[in-house]
């Protein structure tokens, strides 16, 4: 066994290069013949000196021999890849004049001194057989060949998804579990370690594209194995945020942040669900997307179907929308938008809840009786309420406290501009308190320095 250094052309761009192969010989009566084992690519990185090294590692791991010599820790990385390459090669010679013995050919029991056995690059696989069965199951694999994913792209894409099973991250993050931690290159006969980034990003890319027709494929497949009834749609929207200005991306905008991150461009993600908690749908919008103007384009890509019901939280429970829902025949399930509460204990029946909590709720028609509203009471929500609002006051009294102390005070701020802006934070600090407050200030002539504040 050892490497050669082929030259090759590349037969659409006529460019010359070389590419290396580890081959061995076989004779064959009179004459020798080559046999390519693998094929090692044109960025074989490995210096030539290492070569006479490196095949007979490889040889040894094969037959199950101990090694005689140290290696360089990445030239034993090499030999165990490519020993493993080698073996899950079915049906082809693994060292010359032997081939590999199929399982079923017979039993064989042997002894092993467990403490005498040695782990090198252990690898988790239950994660992976699982997600693969699931995917077998569906027929997801067959229908990203069906979309026009080659074997490759095939291998990448199931990655990424098992992936974010497993150990959910970046595309770096992912690439570097395929390669370093998971056998899920084994399982499927694909060398992740020789894989780039790139081919990772590209794969993510053509989810992208064809998310549309395998959201549709895997849904429809999962509501015919589980007998789904298309009856309740929850739907909502979040966004996150880009660290670079983006300015390549159409879809990142400035808008709301949910993660508080107003300096930042956004992007919104939409997700829709049905009452077993399967993803029907997902979709990506711009950063500056208005929940309240997306539920409409949602719904109608999903075809859902009269009747449906539908879940929402109040930043999408616009009354346009509802009113839209009405049209369209849905149910709906939202938490309302109005500022005034109408409880009325008088009317209220008390009940207990599921953690032993009693609430009390009152219930209200529409004059046309087809909307029911209710308006719950929970003592321990009325007490958790009553503490903010404490800690809240307590915290904006005390500030206001201290820009007074501040003003008896020979060095301290006294200019008027300057106490406004930290009553300002003050306010913004006390989420709201600072409403229920009137504030008078006292200055003197030049209206400028503040004599006392009220």
């Amino acid at each position: 066994m050892y490497i050669r250094r082929v030259p090759t052309r590349n037969i659409t761009t006529g460019e010359s290069y070389f590419t290396h192969r580890l081959v061995r010989t076989e004779r064959i009566g009179n004459r020798v013949r080559q046999v390519t084992l693998l094929n090692l690519g044109r960025h074989f990185a490995v210096a030539q000196e290492d070569w006479p090294t490196l095949c007979p590692r490889i040889e040894e791991i094969l037959t199950g021999q101990a090694g005689l010599l140290s290696l360089k820790p990445e030239l034993e990385k090499l030999a165990q890849r490519y020993a493993t390459q080698l073996l899950l090669r079915q049906g082809q010679s693994v060292e010359p004049g032997r081939t590999r013995r199929s399982v079923s050919a017979g039993r064989c029991f042997v002894e092993v001194d467990v403490d005498s056995l040695e782990v090198l690059r252990p690898r988790s696989v239950g994660v992976e057989h699982a997600g693969l069965s699931v995917m077998r199951e569906l027929g997801f694999i067959e229908h990203l060949q069906a979309v026009g994913f080659n074997r490759a792209q095939c291998a990448a894409a199931i990655g990424n998804v098992i992936g974010r099973m497993a150990a959910p991250g970046s595309e770096l993050a992912t690439w570097g579990w395929l390669k370093n931690e998971s056998a899920l290159g084994e399982i499927l006969e694909f060398d992740f370690e020789g894989m780039s980034l790139m081919r990772l990003y590209r794969a993510s890319d053509l989810l992208l594209h064809h998310q549309a027709k395998i959201e549709a494929f895997v849904f429809e497949r999962v509501r015919s194995l589980f007998a789904l009834e298309s009856t309740v749609t929850l739907y909502d929207l979040t966004n996150t945020y880009f660290e670079g200005a983006q300015k390549g991306n159409p879809k990142a905008a400035r808008g709301h942040s949910k993660e508080k991150r107003t300096d930042c461009p956004l992007l919104t993600l939409g997700l829709v669900l049905d009452a077993s908690g399967f993803v029907k749908r997902s979709q990506v919008f711009a950063g500056n997307a208005v929940e309240a103007r997306t539920l409409d384009a949602m719904l109608k890509g999903l075809q859902a179907p009269a009747g449906a019901l539908v879940v929402m939280d109040r930043g999408i429970a616009t009354e346009q929308n509802l009113a839209w829902l009405k049209a369209q025949g849905y149910r709906y399930l939202v938490v309302s938008r109005e500022r005034t509460r109408q409880f009325d204990p008088l009317h209220a029946v008390e009940i207990s809840a599921a953690g032993g909590q009693r609430i009390r709720l009152h219930k209200v028609l529409s004059a046309d009786a087809q909307e029911v509203r209710l308006y719950c009471h929970s003592p321990g929500r009325e007490q958790k309420e009553v503490a903010i609002i404490t800690r809240l006051t307590q915290r904006f009294e005390q500030g206001l406290a201290k820009l007074c102390e501040g003003l008896a005070k020979p060095r301290g701020e006294k200019r008027l501009v300057k106490i406004s802006e930290r009553i300002g934070r003050l306010k913004q600090k006390c989420r709201g308190i600072g409403q229920h407050y009137r504030i008078e200030y006292q200055t003197d002539r030049s209206s400028k320095k503040l004599k006392a504040l009220t």
